[in-house]
């Protein structure tokens, strides 16, 4: 997880996204004002308890990014005083899953809200920036986006997912009869048969001229960065605040938890929780299920072990240390193995930890000035002078 983080980091800064840190616990209105009574996380998923020493206030730990960094953005007085905001955050987050591979209970995320910015440009933007970070991870991925209007025309939209939905009542399942009146939209991820939705309302039928106008200019944006993309109508975001572009971004080798980046457009949530007219756009990255892609794509994490010093005897254990100061020195991530094991279980470890090198150091080498370094993925051996060992490694991982 620690390359993920270190890659979004790195990137953000690139971006002049700004750091900001939210609290784990908020009150629980927060999220049922912001997320919607009617979605899964409020209904079912959010941790909650009472706390007693703030008036029997009812508080949650944090489902998720986007409530507490508009709260404090509002707080702030940010909405009214300097609208336009680049930030992200990063953390735990917490929900009531039934924990399997890529669904965890605590799981980590590294999110970005824009504010004050509701042109097209913005939404092609985020997604160049996401489109960059997957290809620096080296994640085989696909980017989805949809767009599902906004309050002017969603409302039509709405209406034909009701319909469609009491014409097929006996083809879903109970979650989707709850939410034919209450979160219709959320039909489309009906689990029982994913072949019924795609007869389901297309969003991009029911588009008004502005939305459709926002949308084909997102698309234009990112065919001229060269980001590849692939429109799914039956794409919608789970959360209420949603309007216009929605995204998610699928990696693979993750089978059903495949999606490692969702967002979207939300230009009424501001207003709504209390500030004002501002417009907004965020995602969330799934920290744990990136670090699963990237698993499964085999890419070796960063901080992989460049080499593993192994010293025969105490003699060599002195010129050991000096050579892996050297080595570190040079920027090679280094580790020193006891040198009161033997050879073979020396090597056997070095293996085990991941070592790309094992650098060997004995009686013989001491007398001599030099090290053997012995290159364990193409099982081949060369002596080195001691004072060359650093540059030895350092060019032959670059091979």
């Amino acid at each position: 997880m620690s390359r993920v983080e270190e890659r979004a980091r790195l990137l953000f800064e690139r971006y002049s996204i700004k750091e900001i840190r939210i609290p784990v616990l908020e009150r629980t209105q927060l999220y049922q004002r912001s997320t919607g009574e009617t979605s899964d996380i409020v209904e079912k998923q959010m941790y909650t308890f009472t706390d007693r020493d703030e008036g029997e206030t009812v508080v949650a730990l944090r489902p998720e990014g986007t409530p507490g960094v508009v709260r404090a953005y509002i707080e702030a007085g940010l909405d009214r005083t300097d609208p336009e905001q680049r930030l992200f955050y990063s953390g735990p987050m917490f929900r009531r899953e039934r924990p399997q591979k890529g669904r965890y209970r605590q799981f980590f995320q590294f999110g970005v809200e824009v504010f004050g910015r509701p042109d097209a440009a913005c939404d092609a933007e985020l997604l160049i920036m996401i489109d960059e970070l997957c290809r620096d991870l080296k994640v085989p991925f696909t980017m989805e986006i949809n767009s599902i209007g906004d309050n002017k025309c969603r409302p039509a939209f709405r209406e034909a997912l009701v319909k469609w939905g009491r014409a097929h009542w006996d083809e879903l399942d109970e979650d989707c009869h709850n939410r034919i009146d209450r979160n219709p939209l959320r039909l489309l991820d009906c689990k029982r048969d994913a072949e019924l939705a795609k007869s389901a309302p297309n969003s991009l039928d029911y588009l008004c001229d502005e939305c459709r106008a926002h949308f084909d200019a997102v698309k234009a944006l990112l065919t001229a960065a060269n980001v590849e993309h692939v429109v799914n109508p039956r794409m919608v975001r789970g959360l209420d605040y949603y309007s216009r572009t929605a995204f998610e971004v699928m990696a693979g080798g993750l089978g059903a938890q495949s999606t490692v980046v969702a967002g979207g457009r939300y230009d009424g949530l501001v207003e709504t929780m209390g500030g004002a007219a501002v417009a907004g756009i965020g995602f969330a990255i799934g920290v744990d299920r990136m670090a699963l892609a990237l698993e499964a794509a085999g890419v070796v994490p960063a901080g992989a072990l460049d080499a593993a010093i192994i010293s025969m005897g105490m003699a060599a254990s002195r010129h050991a240390i000096v050579v892996a100061r050297d080595l570190r020195a040079a920027n090679l991530n280094v580790e020193m193995l006891s040198p009161e094991r033997k050879m073979k279980t020396l090597l056997a470890r070095a293996s085990k930890i991941g070592a790309r090198f094992a650098v060997i150091i004995g009686d013989d080498e001491v007398m001599r000035g030099v090290v053997q370094v012995r290159d364990l993925k193409q099982s081949t051996q060369r002596e080195v002078q001691l004072d060359e060992a650093a540059r030895a490694i350092a060019d032959a991982r670059r091979q």
